[in-house]
């Protein structure tokens, strides 16, 4: 591939198959460049060193070839004939970075900047905040090559969803209800998207006070090899494992086991996580519960919040509909971006047609869809923000200058911008004001009150800066 061709040019030139075949093909010289330099420094390689795609196994189809056909009894994952796939041995190659002669593959994104190959990725969200009906959507987006919640996706990928909670036929509403909403055919997930309702299966547990690698280990391997997903995700993480939830070494034994897969595989491995009790706040990197290894082994963790009251203010929302909107968030301390510029979702009730005799109303079940807040500055023109900027600096008629502090009553500057943007709530007049404050265009100065006769604070307004 040239180095001036951008992989979203590749996507429209060539398509979705077109990426995918370009990434291997970097990924393979990747490859045969460590071969190369393994070879030099610890002599000819053996099948414990070579690459996973490399290593003969009782699937000969490559993984990135058309999904194999199935019957329902594929999707079910009885395991009837299913063998082992090799184990990849542990090596440790020291690499002289002046050799370093061609650059790396590029990262392998999949959906946005949410899921990568050879990363862990996690979801913190508390109970009820619709991180089920999140994830559903983003891994249909990534079946059907369709952006379902907004986010770019990057590559068609065939999905493997394991769901620790709910039993198969939960699972199959779920995702009849994201079907139904975003108009999605069968015929687009076939093969591209498998689940499986494990029960009683656990990746790690406690044998005689020692930890373990559990069954559920050695099926997933069975399975990745079989299916050839490009991202596997385990919902919840909380139940993927028996070991001890506050004990970040045995959290960090768990992690461990998914990150292999991530890097064995070159496979995106998910694992949504519940939010211990108290507020949650948006991108907060500590909102997850238990030990502090699973939130530092996870590369990719975002946050799932419901909307504030202060949001629904500012947004117009009525209080007893903020709990349908979600906001997500990166979970990086302190980087939450502001209210207005996060990615926000609506979660939405879906009728599934399943009524029967005994239940004629069906089943209703929560799906999501791409929500944006409204733009306070939008349709707004320039000489109406100068008309209220020019009201704002001549100050009030008995002589005292509109303030922009929240306990401000009658030289309340917000309501000044209302009477010129009647459509605008009380809080995203506040949040106009603001702004201008932030940006220099009202300036905070002293000055003498007439009516109190003492000194205080007031807007004034910095014509340099007067929108145009």
């Amino acid at each position: 591939m040239t180095k001036d061709l951008d992989w979203n040019d590749l996507h429209r030139t060539a398509g979705p198959e077109g990426v995918r075949e370009q990434f291997d093909a970097e990924h393979k010289r990747a490859n045969e460049r460590r071969k190369k330099e393994a070879k030099r420094v610890n002599g000819p390689a053996t099948d414990d060193d070579r690459p996973f795609d490399e290593i003969p196994t009782a699937q000969t189809k490559s993984p990135r070839e058309e999904p194999p056909p199935g019957s329902e009894a594929d999707y079910g994952f009885d395991g009837s004939g299913d063998q082992a796939g090799e184990t990849l041995g542990a090596t440790l190659d020291v690499h002289d970075a002046g050799d370093d002669t061609e650059p790396p593959p590029p990262r392998g994104w999949l959906l946005g900047n949410q899921f990568c190959r050879g990363f862990l990725s996690s979801l913190f969200a508390p109970g009820g905040a619709g991180k089920t009906a999140v994830r559903t959507a983003q891994l249909l987006s990534l079946a059907t090559c369709r952006k379902l919640t907004g986010q770019h996706v990057f590559v068609r990928s065939r999905v493997l969803l394991l769901s620790f909670e709910d039993g198969r036929d939960e699972l199959r509403r779920r995702v009849l209800a994201a079907r139904l909403h975003h108009n999605i055919d069968l015929s687009e997930l076939k093969g591209w998207l498998y689940y499986a309702t494990p029960k009683g299966m656990k990746l790690a547990e406690l044998e005689n006070g020692s930890r373990k690698r559990g069954e559920l280990e050695q099926w997933l391997r069975v399975k990745i090899e079989q299916l050839k997903p490009d991202i596997v995700c385990l919902d919840p993480f909380v139940k993927t494992h028996a070991l001890a939830e506050n004990d970040n070494g045995a959290m960090d034994y768990v992690c461990d086991l998914l990150a292999m897969f991530a890097n064995d595989y070159n496979i995106a491995v998910d694992g949504p996580h519940h939010t211990r009790k108290g507020p949650a706040t948006p991108g907060d990197a500590d909102l997850g519960r238990g030990g502090s290894s699973i939130r530092d082994a996870g590369r990719l963790v975002y946050t799932l919040t419901p909307m504030s009251e202060d949001e629904a203010k500012q947004f117009g929302i009525e209080q007893i509909d903020r709990r349908f909107y979600v906001r997500l968030d990166s979970a990086k301390v302190n980087t939450a971006p502001p209210s207005g510029i996060a990615t926000w979702f609506k979660l939405v009730s879906v009728n599934i047609g399943n009524a029967t005799e005994l239940y004629p109303a069906g089943d209703d079940v929560q799906s999501i869809e791409p929500w944006k807040p409204p733009n306070i500055w939008a349709n707004v023109s320039s000489v109406t923000l100068n008309a209220t900027l020019t009201e704002i600096d001549k100050g009030l008629p008995n002589g005292q200058r509109y303030s922009g502090d929240a306990p401000a009553k009658d030289r309340a500057a917000w309501r000044v911008v209302q009477k010129h943007c009647p459509d605008h709530t009380e809080a995203m007049c506040r949040e106009i004001v603001r702004t201008w404050i932030k940006t220099g265009v009202l300036i905070n100065d002293s000055y003498d009150d007439p009516v109190e006769r003492k000194e205080r604070k007031g807007l004034r307004l910095d014509t340099t800066k007067r929108p145009t």
